[in-house]
């Protein structure tokens, strides 16, 4: 081989005299064979796939850019260079001078010059591909080969200039010009080859979207994000300053990709599982077939109870397998097959970098060899420190690659998994339904999707580890032998142990995780009920109930921190063990092996590489184990069966609007049927009453007309387009307006008209931003009846041809349900040409309808028109007989209120009663109303749910002011944008303690200096190689000594780490303490009026999420940064001690590394608040929809959800995926100064060789190989450190909200205070906070002991207020209220409100006993409770309780009736004995029974207690001794009710109002 090569090059092809010497140099004939053949190999082989695209596409039809132009003319400048070398050699060989005896030039010089012309023609012909190809800016392997080609090309330069320098004569003047010429096109041509030539039609892109127009070298080092980085450090970046995402990241393009691939193996797997289910049936039922006959006459000897028992567990087993049954094991497939192009490019990736992060000690070996062998020459020396640079540099690229590629199959698997699941829950049947809450499926969508992000972020470590582990075990054998075995048995029995310690923290976890749902759960109750915890002055028992949950919370996390602290030693212990054992053996096993720098540094390096992957596994293993249960969660939930389409036929050519055909309907497949053989026929244009008792299957009705039901049997048929009215208005969050078209396109004078029609128009004069005011989630800030109509102003807009109204009248008061049938539902409204089904328990609507349909228990009895059913006397006019009653009394009550209610004005969050609890669809409400049809929840559900909230006109002039600014009912949540301030990390560290914080810091300082310590202790032990070179007269004593210091240094480290880990354990849970009791108090110490104004959840996420970064993350954060910034100072320390030049290169290493770190800190973390904000609408608007299905569902508008939740996913990947570059663009920059830190100090050893030891190199070196790691993770957890700390800010800024006045102040009243109950007003002014208007102007009144007093006015007079004043829930402005001749603002808060009682509108009731209820202080005895029990009327039913007064109480009270909680709060009352007693009214949420009991018990028990009513009936307050009528604010009539009629002022009308007045006063 070689001699051919001689002859083909006319020289010697390779001799080692070349090298061997101290100024070495290549062979020309290598220079010419092989540094030709490699690039030119490289660019055939890339070739092929550029031409593909050359002959496929046509050429684009933009001009040819400059760009392109220049590319081209340098490789048409180089194929002419080419040329000129081919004739040049055929000119020397066969020219006219040349004689034929004259020597021939050798063959290279023929066939290079042809291989480079036909080597550039491709190039041009690639360039033309590239320019073809599709968003194509450049070429990446272009670039490579000219940049491999002028590496090359590096050699034969310096070889032709060594030459002409020595011999001072150029031979060959024409080749030599000719190799400069093209050497300098060919640098040109790699310069134009890294520039980006992006299109004229990509550039709009690119502005949007800069990585479209990146180039190559941008790509790699993400260079193209740098735009970003620079704008978030110079100011906080918002969602406008965010990217386009490219169109492979968008949720649209992975979706469609994805479901591709999930329906076909969706299919399979159903196919799976009918096989299996067929196998399983067969094999039973010939097991059974003989056991049949047996089991009938068993069965009937058995007695009835084993029967059940037998039954139940029957029943148990179906259950479970009905669950087992779906199909399995396709989600983890139909992932791999949608990603696997990413998935195996990343692992080409990261088996590059496995294999190169071997390379490193093996250069290290090398290196120390060099310095304790001082015959190899220097330029060795140099080449390995070069080496160790490229390997480093290699080694980021393709990490950072590899990473890039996981980390955005994460986010890509995420979105895939988001996607699928909402567009399941848009038409997943009831039966799948049943089986998960909203809370679950919303949970499917956050906690289940990002645990498979989590764990595709690392799945290449299930085989990169164990590759690893093989590969290090390997080398190492090689260092060291067989004793690497003791060492590796060291790391294998730590794996156990750690693992006994992860399932130990695991039961402490849950522990934790239970009490924290406890804690919020109070916490969530406290802040629904604070107005009544501050009227009864309750602060204090709820304050202790959490901090005692606290307690317990804080002691699982000591006993937590505690046992992870010992795992944390473990690991910290394992390396140094690890070496320790190792060397140790390896020492004493044989005299002759001698530990020496080569062996012991090599070693070491490669049980740094080893920690990672045995660190990682047991990680990985246990995310595994948690993603497979959320594996099975979503497989269940997206492989469960869907909504039958085709329950409901929309056949146009039918001559009925509706008709149902003998059809029987369940809600679920096992259910019983809820309808049964019902038909029916409706005509188009006809309006249907459906009527029946609670219960009978009216709403049920509706669903299987909707095709929400399951058909068992029958058929429906609709005509034309439908749209619905559920029974519990669902209002989504948006504007008004936007919730009344529902995505129709607007027609301004349709809108008003169905605004005017739907008696919306005074609301919107109400409303602070008319019909483009925000509605809030779950339409908080719109009344029940405001709700009601809306929905039904989205249908009248609708235009459809059917409408099914599910009792859209029961929700608002009499007199507008009669507007609201009139101009919309009924025979002269609206949708008069419309077919109309009208569910209703409104009586008078009846006679106007066209026929009415009356169910009783889910049959149809009677189809009809009113006056045929009326004479047919059957269950229709039983039906109107129990409800007339109730009608005429209803009708009686509600007049006056009726006036008073709808001018409702927005209710500030937080004090809607039933806004909070989770809005819930039309079926689960059925599905709950099935199962409890009590006689006082009838009413609840015809009334209470729906309680019209009303408030004083100074509340709803308070928040229109406020809202004006913004439309917005609530402010703006503050996110925290900047840097942030030193005080915040000072106030955590002053909470955890200055003591706790100072030790830890300075034992984890002791514990590095020991580190050090040991590392210098066994470059001092491989010194000893050198005194005793063989190793037979190594004394055993020295030896000896050598294990033992170096072992105990080693547990030094380990002991100290603990300690440091305890003492932060302790700091961190005393910070929490400190922090959460303040906030608690805090909190509870807030005026209402901050809860007016800040919605519920907000508070709750900072005693939620806040406290938990507070508790958890915070202390580790605030650990790894110490240790890691103790790590880099160590390691910087170490090198300078080794190479002191070394602190030149430190300086301006550190200002890069704080610029980078600095602009990367303010983006990213910005980018993750970003992330947090915009993540939140997802969750949001699936929760939304969920509660929604049914209305989505029937107005068809599935797709534009789907198109919602899309974009608003994009919106939140737009801020993820700069993240993901964001975290890699400061990768790869730090893991560059890394690598330079390795290569100087690599270099600094090779020029101070003569007077460094081979040991100190080895750990200058092997500290350095580690610095990348931990630089990385330095700037990772400041950066943490610094989003977590936010946490500490959020958590205080509640903690410093101004308080209310004192609970107690010195001026206590006397113990019987007020033994009269005198109340005195003097010109009492107030208003809700200073900038706002007077609410009450000057009143002045006295009321005299046991007055019964009843005030009345219209909405907005200033009722509530009066109360709110009494008991200084707000302050006075001027004037003031004396009770007893004492001034009520001269005492503390509590003290004036345990002494008077209120018994509040709506009845709010706190989980826990009912004890607890009713004396949350533990003060009365249990025989004082019953006695008050017996007078409310509830003594027999607590008695009937198993559990008496410790009955729980579920949350809100779900498990009592709205009556019952009625009464308990009149028990409350009793037992408090004051002689002040308020009463705010009850709007409609209490049945007539009900009512009567609390007003007797009243008058009976109360009658010595002056008494003050806000009344909303006018015939409640008949018998007072006086009425009090407001009026904006003022009294304007206070007198005797008879006195005030005969005065026929304000109190006549409204008693006219509400129809009380009798004829006697009409005569007057």
């Amino acid at each position: 081989m070689s001699a051919a090569l001689d002859e083909f090059c006319g020289s010697t092809f390779w001799n080692a005299s070349f090298l061997a010497r101290p100024d070495p140099d290549l062979p020309v004939c290598v220079e010419r064979t092989v540094l030709v053949w490699v690039p030119l190999g490289f660019l055939w082989l890339s070739a092929p796939w550029h031409l593909a695209t050359l002959f496929k596409k046509k050429p684009p039809r933009s001009p040819l850019s400059s760009l392109y132009i220049c590319k081209q003319v340098s490789a048409g400048l180089l194929f002419l260079t080419a040329i000129s070398g081919l004739a040049l050699t055929l000119a020397e060989d066969y020219g006219p001078s040349t004689g034929s005896s004259a020597l021939k030039n050798p063959l290279v010089l023929y066939v290079n010059p042809v291989l480079f012309a036909v080597s550039w023609l491709l190039v041009m012909l690639l360039h033309e591909g590239v320019r073809r190809r599709e968003d194509a800016v450049d070429s990446g392997s272009l670039f490579l080969f000219w940049l491999l080609l002028i590496i090359c090309e590096i050699f034969p330069f310096q070889t032709l200039v060594r030459e002409a320098l020595t011999e001072d004569v150029i031979a060959d003047v024409p080749r030599f010009c000719l190799f400069y010429i093209s050497f300098g096109l060919q640098l040109i041509a790699l310069v134009l080859s890294a520039i980006a030539d992006v299109p004229a039609e990509l550039r709009d892109v690119v502005k949007k979207n800069p990585e479209a127009g990146a180039a190559f070298i941008s790509r790699v080092t993400f260079n193209w994000f740098h735009r970003m980085v620079v704008n978030g450090y110079r100011r906080p970046l918002v969602q406008e300053d965010l990217w386009e995402l490219n169109e492979t990241n968008t949720t649209s393009h992975i979706n469609r990709e994805f479901e591709e691939v999930m329906n076909r193996e969706l299919r399979n797997a159903r196919i799976r599982l009918k096989q299996k289910k067929k196998k399983t049936s067969d094999s039973k039922s010939g097991s059974d077939q003989n056991g049949l006959a047996k089991g009938i006459s068993q069965d009937v000897l058995v007695m009835e109870e084993v029967g059940e028992k037998k039954e139940k567990q029957k029943r148990k087993k179906e259950k479970k397998a009905r669950e087992a049954e779906y199909p399995r094991s396709w989600l983890v497939p139909t992932i791999l097959k949608t990603f696997k192009w990413v998935l195996i490019e990343s692992a080409v990736f990261k088996l590059l970098q496995d294999l190169l992060s071997f390379a490193s000690p093996q250069l290290l070996k090398l290196m120390i060899s060099f310095t304790q062998d001082k015959s190899i020459y220097l330029w060795q020396g140099y080449v390995y420190a070069v080496l160790l640079l490229i390997v480093a540099i290699l080694q980021s690229v393709f990490l950072q690659q590899y990473f890039q590629r996981c980390f955005v199959l994460g986010m890509k698997v995420r979105t895939a998994i988001t996607a699928a699941v909402y567009k399941k829950a848009l038409v997943v049947s009831n039966d799948a339904r049943k089986e998960s809450t909203v809370g679950e499926t919303v949970n499917l969508m956050s906690a289940d999707a990002q645990r498979f992000n989590d764990v595709t972020n690392f799945i290449h470590l299930l085989w990169s580890c164990p590759l690893q582990i093989v590969l290090s075990i390997v080398f190492l054998w090689v260092e060291l032998g067989p004793s690497v075995l003791a060492g590796l048995l060291v790391m294998v029995l730590m794996v156990p142990i750690n693992g006994f310690l992860a399932t130990k923290s695991k039961v402490f976890q849950m522990k934790n995780m239970k009490l924290k749902d406890k804690r919020m759960k109070i916490m969530n109750e406290i802040l629904n009920g604070i107005k009544i915890l501050k009227l009864y002055a309750w602060e204090p028992s709820f304050e202790a109930q959490v901090q005692c949950i606290r307690e317990q919370e804080l002691k699982v996390m000591r006993t937590f921190a505690y046992l992870s602290s010992v795992s944390t030693f473990i690991f910290s212990c394992a390396p140094a063990l690890v070496s320790l054992v190792t060397f140790a053996v390896f020492v004493s096993v044989s005299p002759d092996n001698i530990l020496d720098a080569k062996k012991a540094f090599t070693s070491i390096s490669l049980f740094n590489i080893l920690r990672f992957p045995l660190g990682m596994l047991p990680m990985l293993i246990s995310a595994m184990v948690q993603t497979a249960v959320s594996k099975k969660r979503l497989e269940k939930f997206l492989g469960g069966e869907d909504l039958d389409v085709m329950a409901v036929q929309r056949d146009s050519s039918c001559s009925s609007a509706v008709s149902v055909r003998r059809g029987t309907f369940a809600w679920g497949s096992d259910a019983d049927p809820t309808l049964r053989n019902v038909s029916l026929d409706i005509n188009p244009g006809r309006l249907v009453a459906v009527v029946g008792a609670v219960g009978s299957g009216k709403s049920s009705l509706m669903s299987a007309l909707l095709g929400e039901m399951h058909r068992l049997s029958g058929s429906i048929n609709i005509k034309g387009k439908v749209a619905y009215v559920p029974q519990q208005a669902w209002i989504q969050n948006a504007t008004l307006k936007d919730n009344i078209l529902f995505g129709s396109d607007l027609n301004e004078q349709r809108f008003q008209r169905v605004v005017e029609a739907c008696a919306l128009k005074p609301d919107l004069e109400l409303l602070p931003g008319g019909d483009q005011t925000e509605i809030g989630e779950k339409g908080i800030n719109l009344s029940g009846g405001q709700k009601q109509r809306v929905s039904l102003a989205r249908a009248a807009y609708s235009s459809a041809d059917v409408y099914l109204l599910d009792d859209p009248l029961s929700a608002v008061d009499s007199h507008v349900g009669k507007h609201l049938f009139e101009r919309v539902i009924g025979p002269k409204g609206l949708l008069k040409d419309k077919t109309r089904i009208l569910v209703t328990h409104g009586i008078s609507f009846l006679p106007h309808v066209d026929e009415i349909v009356v169910l009783v228990d889910g049959v149809v009895s009677e189809v009809g028109s009113y006056s045929s059913l009326r004479a047919s006397r059957g269950a229709f006019s039983e039906f109107l007989d129990t409800y007339a009653q109730e009608e005429s009394e209803k009708s009686e009550d509600h007049k006056d209120s009726a006036s008073d209610t709808e001018q409702m004005d927005i209710v500030p969050e937080g004090q809607e009663p039933q806004a909070d609890s989770p809005l819930e669809d039309v079926v689960s409400v059925t599905l709950k109303r099935e199962n409890s049809l009590r006689h006082s929840q009838r009413h609840a559900h015809r009334n209470g749910s729906l309680t019209v909230r009303r408030s004083s006109s100074a509340r709803s002039k308070r928040v229109s002011d406020e809202t004006k600014r913004g439309q917005r009912l609530i402010e703006k949540e503050a996110m925290e944008t900047g840097k942030v301030k030193l005080s915040v990390y000072l106030q955590y560290l002053r909470s955890m303690g200055w003591v706790y914080a100072t030790t830890f810091v300075v034992v984890y300082f002791l514990q590095n200096v020991a580190f050090i310590g040991q590392n210098l202790w066994l470059s001092a032990w491989t010194n000893d190689s050198e005194t005793y070179p063989n190793g037979s007269d190594y004394p055993a004593h020295i030896r000896d000594m050598r294990i033992g210091v170096f072992g105990a240094l080693g547990i030094a480290q380990g002991f100290l780490v603990f300690v440091g880990t305890l003492l932060l354990a302790d700091g961190a849970i005393r910070a929490s303490r400190t922090l959460h009791s303040r906030l608690l108090s805090n909190i509870l110490r807030a005026p209402m009026l901050f809860f007016d104004t800040t919605p519920s959840g907000r508070v709750v996420n900072r005693f939620a999420k806040d406290i938990f970064t507070v508790d958890e993350m915070i202390p580790m954060s605030f650990r790894s940064w110490v240790m890691c910034l103790l790590g880099v100072l160590g390691t910087l320390f170490v090198i300078c001690l080794a190479t002191p030049f070394f602190i030149i290169v430190i300086l301006p290493l550190g200002v890069i590394y704080f610029f980078v770190q600095r602009f990367y800190v303010s983006t990213s973390r910005q980018l993750r608040r970003l992330d947090s904000v915009s993540r939140s609408p997802i969750y949001s608007h699936f929760g939304e929809t969920v509660s929604g299905l049914s209305v989505i569902r029937a107005y068809g508008h599935q797709d534009r959800f789907l198109q919602r939740n899309r974009a608003t996913i994009d919106e939140n990947l737009k801020s993820i995926y700069p993240w993901i570059v964001s975290n890699r663009w400061l990768a790869i920059r730090l893991e560059f100064l890394g690598n330079l830190v390795v290569f100087f100090a690599a270099l600094l050893a090779v020029i101070s060789r003569e007077t460094l030891p081979s040991s100190m190199v080895g750990l200058s070196i092997s500290y350095a190989l580690n610095v990348t790691q931990t630089l990385n993770w330095l700037v990772r957890m400041t950066s943490d450190l610094e989003t977590n700390i936010v946490a500490v800010e959020r958590v205080s800024e509640y903690a410093e909200i101004s308080n209310e006045a004192e609970w107690v102040t010195d001026d206590r009243p006397p113990g019987d205070w007020p033994s009269e109950g005198k109340i005195r007003f003097e010109k009492y002014k107030v208003r809700y906070r200073p900038e706002l208007e007077l609410v009450l102007h000057g009143i002045t009144c006295d009321i005299e002991t046991t007055e019964k007093i009843g005030i009345v006015g219209r909405t907005g007079a200033g009722k509530s207020s009066l109360t709110n004043c009494l008991f200084r829930i707000i302050e006075a402005a001027e004037g003031r209220i004396l009770i007893d001749g004492v001034d009520i603002a001269s005492m503390g808060l509590h003290d004036l409100r345990s002494r008077l009682t209120i018994i509040p509108q709506d009845p709010v009731l706190f989980s826990g006993t009912l004890r607890m209820n009713l004396d949350p202080f533990g003060k009365v005895s249990d025989e004082e409770i019953w006695k008050v029990l017996a007078l409310a009327h509830l003594k027999d039913y607590v008695g009937s309780l198993s559990a008496g007064l410790q009955h729980e109480v579920a949350e809100g009270g779900e498990n009592l009736s709205v009556g019952q909680r009625q009464l308990l709060c009149l028990a409350r009352a009793l037992l408090r004995k004051s002689r002040i007693l308020v009463l705010d009214e009850a709007t409609a949420a209490v049945d007539l029974e009900t009512d009567d009991l609390i007003q007797a018990t009243i008058r009976r028990e109360f009658s010595h207690c002056t008494v003050l009513t806000i009344a909303h009936r006018i015939n409640t307050i008949l018998d007072s001794s006086r009425v009090m009528v407001l009026d904006a604010g003022k009294i304007v009539e206070f007198d005797s009710p008879s006195a005030l009629l005969r005065k026929q002022g304000h109190f006549f009308d409204l008693a006219r109002e509400a129809g009380v007045i009798s004829a006697q006063y009409t005569a007057l």
